[in-house]
């Protein structure tokens, strides 16, 4: 299994296509980077919740998920959705699992099931 890291934060039904997300396959650990609204009014079981000042620049508000993920056991990759949020709070997310020398997959929810977003359509097996 994997690790899903994602920010909770703006964007207009993105709160739902998250929740799909978490709740479409089995993670071993779901962290959610978010402000104050999110940690008051998310509450889905087994996540974790990073709450951070997300208008920081994205230099600051990246080595803040850093400081927050280390020590935790991420494995050698994670899966990333960017659903909800903005730029400059996935460029933070992005950083800060690039820092952390982690591999990433980025998945969505098509049709209730969570897919992975391929680099390419060819096999190279």
């Amino acid at each position: 299994m994997t690790s899903l890291l994602a920010c909770l934060s703006t964007g207009k039904g993105s709160w739902a296509h998250l929740l799909e997300v978490i709740r479409g396959t089995e993670w071993d650990n779901v962290i959610l980077v978010t402000n104050e609204f999110g940690k008051e009014r998310f509450n889905e079981p087994n996540v974790q919740l990073i709450t951070l000042d997300l208008n920081l620049s994205p230099d600051i508000l990246s080595d803040s998920i850093v400081a927050a993920l280390h020590g935790k056991n991420l494995g050698m990759e994670v899966a990333i959705n960017m659903s909800s949020g903005t730029g400059n709070e996935h460029m933070a997310l992005l950083s800060a699992v690039l820092k952390l020398g982690l591999g990433m997959r980025l998945v969505f929810s098509k049709n209730g099931t969570v897919e992975e977003l391929k680099l390419f359509n060819a096999s190279f097996d």
